[in-house]
């Protein structure tokens, strides 16, 4: 189970506004324990106290160290980074193409995404043109400001 700490926080604020005291989760890989004083007699909520432990899977043999690839900084990429906080969408409407797939060319001022804010559709241009090398966030995902969404290899 990978951790996604957006889940694990709204998890955490559901678990506030209840009178739930105590709940665990526990995997293989992974165990969360969420405990907090409920009493009677204060009106105030008590906070929560949130224990994670992460185990590991299999503590015998560690796993071959990683290949080392080089980064998109040092291979001279440019990010393209999302310019407020929202929602990534590839396409401009669910049942149509993506604006750009990996390897697809893009010149300055396509529009390769879009950022989804407060119900406004806003369209991302690409600042450079180069080849589509890497998209970073997926369909439907939120964004933060300055979030890298995809690189771009310069041309």
């Amino acid at each position: 189970m990978s951790i996604n700490f957006n889940e694990l926080r709204d998890l955490l604020g559901a678990i506030a506004h209840t009178d739930i005291a105590e709940v665990s989760l526990k995997t293989e890989t992974f165990e969360l324990k969420v405990r907090r004083d409920v009493t009677t007699t204060t009106q105030q909520p008590t906070p929560i106290t949130p224990e994670v432990v992460v185990t590991p899977s299999v503590p015998a043999t560690p796993p071959p160290p990683p290949e080392m690839a080089p980064s998109p900084a040092e291979k001279q990429w440019v990010a393209i980074t999302s310019p407020m906080v929202g929602t990534f969408y590839r396409a401009p409407a669910p049942d149509e193409p993506p604006f750009v797939e990996v390897g697809d060319r893009v010149d300055n001022s396509q529009t390769v995404c879009i950022i989804e804010a407060m119900k406004l559709m806003n369209e991302i241009e690409a600042e450079v043109t180069g080849e589509v090398m890497e998209i970073v966030v997926a369909n439907g995902e939120p964004v933060e400001y300055g979030q890298t969404l995809m690189w771009v290899n310069p041309t």
